[in-house]
């Protein structure tokens, strides 16, 4: 079984890389000035959907919502406490 490769030009694969972003650039502009009354009315619904989506996705930085004295056993005073 024979493998046959194939060579490309040296600067053919940032040739297609512009002319995917070209045509991604005219695809968006015509999105944009044919469909602009459907892209501006879903903007208040995607501000009202980030707020739940950023209550699930950023709470791993502080721990979620466990509280300071949780947190650091053996604190002074913390004892005492039930």
């Amino acid at each position: 079984m024979e493998v046959h490769m194939i060579h490309l030009p040296q600067g053919s694969n940032s040739r297609h890389l512009w002319v995917f972003w070209g045509f991604v650039a005219i695809a968006g502009f015509f999105l944009l000035s044919e469909h602009r009354a459907h892209v501006f009315g879903i903007l208040p619904y995607l501000l009202l959907a980030a707020c739940p989506l950023m209550h699930l996705f950023m709470h791993h930085g502080h721990g979620g919502h466990r509280h300071r004295h949780e947190q650091q056993p053996g604190r002074a005073g913390e004892e005492d406490k039930p």
